[in-house]
């Protein structure tokens, strides 16, 4: 995704996650078992928890997976612990990454990281390398013919965002990332149709490429994303061009 999160890119996001749902369940099943491991098992008693099920569903993963993700993660014989790790580095034209991950085994995940940074043209870097020009925030999408923006303004404002921001199509609300869900879930119960609630990062600063650099970007996104220990990846290129593997 681009510096600034726009709503094509979100939705193409979203239409490589609908098709490989099982790897997002996958990395969603993780997230709830540090969740777990971390509050426990009762998301009313568990924000943490709260908010990946919120995830989840919005990933249309099936209540059952989610109640079996918990027992699993809450029950005596589960084993596997999961750290948590960020990565930091350059694509290229000196495009700016932040990879954070899941994983059992570091040795194991930052070999496959550094991989595809090599192989696509970048490195990574120390820790702190580019993280000072990101901030992580929550964003939600809402179409313009689900709401006024008079009337979303005085509602999303209301219950906690920090701004607004609007284009042809869509409003994008930007929250605190620990407000995201809980203000998503607000808007909906008060009869508006959300298109698409996450956090984000969002860089200060965008880099622009020519289209060949940002072809090589975005197949570094799509690798990084295949691997089973990577949650998110974060960069601030902006992109402009369709992505051929979606």
């Amino acid at each position: 995704m681009s510096g600034h999160s726009k709503w094509h890119n979100i939705a193409q996001k979203k239409g490589k996650t609908d098709a490989a749902r099982a790897n997002v369940f996958t990395k969603i099943g993780r997230e709830i078992a540090v969740a777990v491991k971390a509050g426990g098992p009762d998301p009313n008693s568990n924000s943490k928890l709260r908010d990946v099920i919120s995830k989840a569903k919005a990933a249309n993963m099936p209540n059952d997976n989610i109640t079996r993700s918990i027992k699993k993660a809450s029950g005596e014989g589960s084993t596997v612990n999961y750290e948590e790790m960020t990565y930091e580095g350059y694509g290229v034209g000196g495009t700016a990454f932040i990879v954070e991950a899941l994983t059992d085994n570091k040795n194991r995940t930052a070999g496959d990281v550094r991989h595809l940074f090599d192989k696509f043209g970048g490195s990574l870097g120390a820790t702190g390398c580019v993280s000072y020009m990101f901030k992580k925030k929550g964003i939600i999408i809402v179409g313009k013919n689900s709401i006024s923006e008079d009337e979303l303004m005085l509602t999303a404002l209301d219950l906690g965002a920090e701004d607004i921001n609007s284009d042809d199509e869509y409003f994008e609300i930007v929250t605190a990332p620990t407000d995201v869900f809980k203000i998503k879930e607000a808007l909906e119960g008060a009869g508006v149709k959300v298109e698409n609630a996450q956090v984000d990062m969002i860089a200060d600063t965008e880099s622009e490429l020519d289209e060949k650099q940002q072809e090589t970007i975005l197949k570094l996104v799509d690798k990084l994303e295949e691997l089973d220990d990577v949650q998110n990846v974060y960069h601030n290129a902006v992109i402009t061009i369709a992505d051929e593997e979606e």
